[in-house]
């Protein structure tokens, strides 16, 4: 066997941990079955609540409607999370490629991307439940809305760390010698 050839014992562990990705397929299709239950409560709180929707208070009327949109940004990051994954650890979606309705984002999110899109989907999820907490603040204890505000800045500085830390670790780029100073020689 030549020096730096893999072994047939070193090629078979390999292959089955290259496998076990599919293990992942589950908690994908899990993450389908959460969209549908998201699905179901957003449907739920619009039959719900649209026949009262002339009587209620503008108040009221907002808090609606911030429950509305928490609701679809959390299945936004739940799809998002789930094909994301799937293309990155699992396997890439080749029966879609090409299909008019794939998203741009499908096949160009690595890791870190997914890392920034789903913090930054957390701090505008965090930033909904804050405004509907100040909508609500006479109901609630000073304590609880100082660690709501505590949380959500934490969330903020975050994503400001992790955004900064994918900044730095990427590899600057030399400048060619050519384009330094072209007129000293």
């Amino acid at each position: 066997m030549a020096k730096g050839q893999p072994n047939s014992i070193e090629r078979g562990l390999e292959g089955l941990i290259f496998a076990g990705r599919w293990l992942m397929v589950p908690i994908y299709v899990g993450l389908l079955l959460i969209l549908a239950v998201i699905s179901v409560k957003f449907v739920e709180e619009l039959i719900l609540t649209m026949p009262s929707v002339l009587w209620m208070h503008e108040r009221d009327l907002v808090l609606f409607v911030l429950g509305l949109i928490d609701l679809a940004l959390l299945g936004s990051l739940t799809l998002m999370v789930a094909f994301a994954g799937y293309e990155n650890f699992v396997s890439k979606m080749h029966s879609i490629t090409g299909h008019e309705d794939r998203p741009d984002w499908m096949g160009h999110i690595d890791f870190s991307g997914l890392k920034l899109k789903l913090i930054s989907s957390i701090v505008a999820i965090s930033a909904i439940h804050l405004l509907r907490t100040f909508l609500n603040v006479s109901a609630l204890s000073k304590q609880d809305v100082g660690w709501q505000l505590a949380i959500h800045i934490g969330f903020v500085i975050s994503g400001v760390l992790l955004a900064l830390m994918d900044r730095f670790s990427v590899p600057s780029t030399p400048v060619a010698a050519s384009t330094k100073n072209p007129g000293i020689s």
